[in-house]
């Protein structure tokens, strides 16, 4: 008679390949648990060895404790496995395997552009690094799994957003994301190249859809994190009245979110800029509440929905955006926000931080991105200094 014993000894994880990789050969990512079978003969009917037995039962509580601290071990290498960021030119994890996680924090890139501006970057890392217990996700239009395997050593970006261990960077595939939801319909019928807003449309719907399946916290490209947000079910107060589509977070299969893509289809102008974005959510709030103004710094709950002062993401509001490109005699404390949007749309990447310019949005670079800063702002104005005096 046979007794089993199940050991497993540290460090026992191991990854096992899935996704597509360059040369055909798949390629995908997951932990899995390597245990060793131990049998040894049972002594019930054995004739009675003292000295023995007592030795073998020695040996069982040693196994059994080394079992017990080894899948301890493991257990705490498990969000490790998780989240070491895999670099793009070496590992691929899905998406599908990172959202899964939930209470994702999700950037869209809907341009074709490859190489993220250096305000893009510090959304990014920021993010990473106010949630360095969650998943921090860029998806990009322009990106394929072909031209993933490159970028982080063809781009200063990518190599820097990759190095960090909860930063993971996916190519955007509408038709995938779309799938199962209200908007896959709409997506079908569509004509970009006929579409006035097509890269603000899109966004707009992917954001949606993605917060939909797998919950989590949406932020634009020109958000700097500066502290967490407390609240799961939430919008953005751009002013009284109205809301923003820029950040707000819902669990996976929210109502509200379900609701915002049937009202896309159904209303649909992609002539109107905004009507599939903050217009949506203000009216779909509408429904569900009666909005009123804020007093002083206070947040709106509505149903099971947090309705959150401007403050908290919008202390400058966008007839002012500039003053983040300006020198303040003081600069602001920003004690009441969580996040703060910087207004790229209104900016059109006109002004941006320069190195040892003292304007507020270089302080926020140094205060909440600072890898950012050193690597792009003043390696780049090093890099400028060293060309001209080549040129002399």
């Amino acid at each position: 008679m046979l007794q089993t014993v199940w050991v497993s000894s540290p460090g026992s994880w191991a990854l096992k390949e899935s996704e597509h990789h360059r040369g055909g050969r798949k390629r995908s990512w997951k932990c899995r648990f390597l245990r060793t079978i131990i049998q040894h003969p049972c002594q019930r009917h054995a004739p009675k060895r003292p000295g023995r037995a007592r030795m073998l039962r020695k040996i069982q509580i040693c196994l059994c404790f080394c079992f017990v601290s080894g899948l301890l071990y493991e257990i705490s290498l498990l969000s490790s496995c998780v989240f070491n960021y895999l670099p793009i030119s070496q590992h691929y994890l899905t998406p599908e395997q990172v959202l899964n996680l939930g209470k994702s924090i999700i950037f869209l890139e809907t341009t074709e552009r490859l190489e993220p501006p250096p305000l893009v970057s510090c959304s990014v890392e920021s993010a990473a690094r106010i949630y360095q217990d969650r998943a921090v996700i860029l998806f990009m239009k322009g990106l394929t799994n072909e031209t993933a395997l490159d970028l982080n050593t063809s781009y200063a970006a990518f190599s820097l957003l990759s190095s960090m261990k909860n930063v993971f960077i996916f190519p955007l595939q509408m038709e995938t994301i779309f799938q199962e939801t209200p908007l896959l319909q709409w997506y079908n019928q569509v004509v970009p190249e006929q579409e006035k807003n097509w890269v603000h449309v899109s966004s707009d719907a992917s954001r949606l859809a993605l917060i939909w399946k797998y919950g989590g916290i949406y932020m634009d490209t020109d958000v700097i994190s500066i502290r967490p947000i407390p609240e799961r079910s939430f919008l953005a107060a751009q002013k009284s009245r109205f809301s923003s589509n820029g950040i707000f977070g819902f669990p996976a299969h929210h109502q509200f979110i379900w609701d915002c893509m049937e009202d896309f289809v159904l209303k649909y102008n992609g002539n109107i800029w905004g009507n599939q974005g903050p217009f949506l959510m203000t009216r779909m709030l509408k429904t569900l509440c009666n909005l009123t103004d804020f007093e002083g710094t206070e947040d709106h709950s509505c149903q099971n929905i947090s309705f959150l002062n401007p403050q908290r993401f919008y202390p400058i509001p966008y007839p002012a955006w500039s003053r983040y490109y300006q020198v303040w005699d003081k600069s602001p404390s920003f004690n009441h926000s969580y996040a703060l949007h910087l207004w790229n749309f209104m900016n059109h990447n006109r002004k941006v931080v320069v190195a040892g310019s003292n304007t507020l949005a270089e302080k926020l670079y140094k205060a909440y991105c600072p890898t950012t800063y050193q690597d792009l702002i003043q390696n780049a104005k090093q890099r400028e200094f060293t060309g001209s005096e080549d040129d002399v």
